[in-house]
C-alpha cells in the first residue's frame, strides 16, 4: 500500500432530491461550462485541420489516469483513448488514441480527422460489429487549474475498420456525467451511474439508460425494486448470459456542512437483470471480499470473471484526508457468485521445487493450498526512498500480499489505472499514487496471464527518478508540452 493525502472530487446525491438538485447544479454550472466550451472549442478547431488519417510508430504514451483502455474484438491489439494528467500546476485532457499490438510489443499513434474532444473519466465499450466498433460515451474536461468542469452527454463510435470517428446524434441520451460506466449487454449499450460537478454543487446519479446498436436510440430504464444509491467509479459488469449487469461498490460524497464534504466508498452488490421487465436485486456474495476502496481497476476476465485491481482507501477528517492505496487483485465469479484474491503461484519451475514429490490432480485443491500458504506467510512490506531534484524525499511503502512466491516485478500501489483482458491476459497501464500533497501519474505497462496466475510481466518500466521529479513538478510529458503550446 502507498500514503495518499488529496481531498477527492466525488459525492453523492440522494434520490428524492436528484431532480432539483440536479436544475440547480446545472444552473449555477452553465456560466463555467460556456467558459470551458470556448476552450474545448480550440481544440476542436486544431483537430478540424486533420484531413486524412496519419499513423506513427511511438514510444508508450504518456503518463495518464482516467483514460479507456479496450482490447481490439477482432486482432491482437489494445486501444487507448483520452486521459488526464495533473503535473502538480496545471491539468492536461488528452483525445489521443494509441495502438497497442501484443505481438510486436510496440505503439502506433492514430491521428484520425474530427476525434471527440479531450476528456477523461469517460467509458469505452468495443463491439465486432462493422469489422470492429470502439463506442465512447461522456467524460469531462477540466480547465488548467482544475478548479471549473465541464461534463460531456456526447456519443462516438470509431470505426476499426476504417478508422473514422462518428459522433453519434441521438436524443434522450443521460445528461452530462463523467465516472459512469457502460457495458454492452446483448445489443444495446448500457450507462449506469456517474457525476456531474461544478465549482460550488455535485450530484451522483443512479439511473440506467440503454442504447440500441440496432436503431441507434436511447430509452431510459425504469427497473423495480430497489435500485443502488447514486454513485460514481463502481464496478459494472454483464451476467455471462448478457441478460443483465453486476453492480460493485463506487463512491459518492454528501455535504455534511457548508464548505465540509464527507465521501462515502460503497461495498454493496446489485444485479440489474431483464426477465419480463427490468428489476433490481440486492446480491450477497460468498467468499472473500475486496476490503473497501475506490478508484479500483476493472475488466472482464475468462470465464466471465471480473477481474478488480488495486484503488485507494480514504480516512477523512473535516481538514484532511489520508489513505492507503493498493495493488492487490481480487476476482468475481458471476456464476457462483462468489469473490476470491487473485493470489500469484510463481512460475512453473518454482511451483514444482515448492511442491516437490507431491502430485496434484485437482487444480482447486492445489490453489485452495496455495492460499493456505499465502495466508500463513502473511504480506510482505517493502519501502523505498526516491529523492526528487528538489531535495525531497518521498518515501513509497507497498504491501505484497502473501503468495507461493513473491513475484519478480509487479505494479505498485496506485487508483485510476487503465485495466482491459485479451486473450485471457490482464493489461495494466499507468494510473496514479500520492505522496503527502503530491501526485504522481503513472505510465509504466504490465501484464499477467488470468489462466497461469504466475507472476506480472513488465512490458514498460517507468523510471523511478522520472516518477520522482513529476512528483517535484519537474516534469511536463511530450503530449501536454504539445497542448500548451498549440493553445
Amino acid at each position: 500500500m502507498g500514503k495518499k493525502g488529496k481531498k477527492e472530487k466525488k459525492g453523492k446525491g440522494a434520490d428524492k432530491t436528484a431532480a432539483k438538485m440536479e436544475k440547480k447544479v446545472s444552473k449555477r454550472s452553465k456560466r463555467e461550462e460556456e467558459d470551458l466550451e470556448a476552450l474545448i472549442a480550440e481544440f476542436q478547431n486544431l483537430d478540424a485541420k486533420k484531413t486524412q488519417v496519419v499513423e506513427t510508430t511511438c514510444p508508450p504514451p504518456a503518463p495518464r489516469l482516467n483514460a479507456s483502455l479496450s482490447a481490439h474484438p477482432e486482432k491482437d491489439e489494445l486501444i487507448l483513448f483520452g486521459g488526464e494528467f495533473f503535473n502538480g500546476k496545471k491539468t492536461y485532457l488528452y483525445n489521443d488514441l494509441f495502438f497497442y499490438n501484443i505481438k510486436k510489443n510496440s505503439w502506433v499513434k492514430s491521428d484520425i480527422p474530427n476525434p471527440p474532444p479531450p476528456r477523461c473519466s469517460h467509458q469505452a465499450v468495443v463491439v465486432p460489429q462493422g469489422g470492429g466498433q470502439l463506442w465512447v460515451f461522456g467524460g469531462e474536461f477540466a480547465s488548467p487549474n482544475g478548479e471549473q468542469f465541464y461534463h460531456y452527454k456526447d456519443l462516438w463510435v470509431l470505426h476499426l475498420a476504417t478508422h473514422t470517428w462518428e459522433n453519434i446524434k441521438a436524443a434522450g441520451g443521460p445528461s452530462g456525467r463523467s465516472g459512469h460506466r457502460m457495458v454492452l449487454s446483448k445489443r444495446q449499450l448500457l450507462v449506469f451511474g456517474g457525476f456531474h460537478e461544478s465549482t460550488r454543487d455535485f450530484i451522483y446519479y443512479n439511473d440506467v439508460h440503454a442504447f440500441s446498436l440496432d436503431t441507434f436510440s436511447w430509452s431510459r430504464l425504469t427497473p423495480s425494486g430497489s435500485a443502488p444509491s447514486p454513485r460514481s467509479a463502481c464496478q459494472m459488469t454483464a451476467t455471462p448470459d448478457g441478460a443483465g449487469v453486476i453492480i460493485y461498490g463506487g463512491y459518492s460524497k454528501v455535504r455534511v456542512k457548508r464548505d465540509v464534504e464527507k465521501g462515502s466508498i460503497h461495498s454493496d452488490m446489485f444485479l440489474l437483470k431483464r426477465d419480463e421487465k427490468w428489476s433490481w436485486s440486492r446480491l450477497s456474495p460468498s467468499g472473500s471480499k475486496p476490503p473497501p476502496r475506490s478508484g479500483f481497476s476493472l475488466a472482464v476476465g475468462p470465464a466471465g470473471r471480473a477481474v478488480l485491481f488495486g484503488g485507494v482507501c480514504d480516512e477523512e477528517e473535516e481538514e484532511s484526508l489520508e489513505g492507503d492505496f493498493y495493488n492487490d487483485l481480487y476476482l468475481y465469479d458471476t456464476v457462483k457468485n462468489r469473490w476470491f484474491p487473485g493470489l500469484l503461484r510463481g512460475t512453473k519451475s518454482e511451483k514444482k521445487k515448492r511442491r516437490r514429490g507431491k502430485k496434484v490432480e485437482d487444480e482447486g485443491a492445489e490453489r485452495k493450498d496455495e492460499e493456505e500458504e499465502a495466508a500463513a506467510r502473511g504480506p510482505t512490506e517493502v519501502i523505498k526512498e526516491v529523492v526528487t531534484e528538489d531535495g525531497t524525499v518521498m518515501t513509497i511503502k507497498e504491501v505484497i500480499p502473501g503468495s507461493a512466491s513473491a513475484p519478480t516485478a509487479e505494479p505498485c500501489p496506485r487508483s485510476s489505472a487503465m485495466a482491459t483482458v485479451r486473450q485471457g491476459k490482464l493489461y495494466l497501464y499507468g494510473g496514479m499514487f500520492e505522496v503527502g500533497d503530491r501526485q504522481v501519474t503513472l505510465s509504466d505497462f504490465y501484464c499477467l496471464d488470468l489462466h497461469k496466475m504466475d507472476q506480472w510481466e513488465v512490458l514498460v518500466e517507468m523510471d523511478p527518478s522520472e516518477r520522482a521529479n513529476q512528483a517535484a513538478g519537474a516534469l511536463i510529458p511530450a503530449e501536454a508540452a504539445r497542448l500548451r503550446d498549440d493553445l
